[in-house]
């Protein structure tokens, strides 16, 4: 791998970025938004850039998806998991609870930055903006603990779904990432629980 140094300082800060990004959010920047970061007058420029990191080896980048650039984890040897798949998780409004082993799922160890505990297929499209669409399976680390803004899986009044944790002042929204839908405002006489935190998804083409 090149050095730090052999790479300009735009260059290295859209590094720096992605690393922030997947750091808060445990998933990677969309191309729009590095452009929006960075003031680029298009996402080409954007892909350039990203190009230009994956050719010097800091990261790889899975095609035709929104959110598929991953960092390169030297030293980290592949390893093949049995992953369980639980059942299905709402992209849209609450649906009751399926959570039981339903599958396995074999993957390698590097497809996720954070090995998940479970998988959970998704059902409806309220986080396609976030590059979750119906169908994919969302890898789960389990978690009773979120950061404000990391994508969860909650539990509300015994239904799950899938969206991003807002917290604001003495009071919890579950945000979906399509307009199509309106934030849930989670009520303090409600059942609430989060169940995991999101770490990454696959997708069968």
């Amino acid at each position: 791998m090149c050095s730090m140094t052999t790479l300009s300082p735009r260059r290295a800060a859209i590094l720096t970025f992605i690393r922030d990004r997947i750091a808060q959010n445990d998933q990677p920047p969309s191309l729009a938004e590095i452009s929006a970061a960075f003031g680029f007058a298009s996402r080409s420029v954007a892909r350039k850039h990203i190009l230009a990191l994956t050719e010097a080896g800091y990261i790889e980048v899975t095609a035709n998806q929104a959110r598929g650039i991953r960092l390169v984890q030297t030293g980290r040897r592949a390893e093949m998991l049995d992953i369980p798949v639980l059942g299905r998780v709402a992209a849209g409004a609450p649906i009751g609870p399926d959570i039981d082993l339903h599958d396995t799922f074999t993957l390698d160890s590097r497809t996720f930055l954070r090995v998940p505990d479970y998988l959970l297929r998704v059902k409806g499209d309220s986080m396609i903006e976030d590059g979750i669409f119906d169908g994919d399976l969302v890898g789960i680390l389990q978690s009773a603990e979120a950061r404000d803004g990391q994508i969860i899986v909650a539990r509300l009044d015994g239904e799950v779904t899938i969206k991003r944790l807002e917290r604001a002042e003495n009071q919890l929204r579950l945000l979906p990432r399509n307009p199509a839908y309106q934030p849930i405002v989670v009520r303090p006489d409600q059942d609430f629980a989060i169940e995991g935190v999101f770490c990454g998804l696959v997708r069968r083409e």
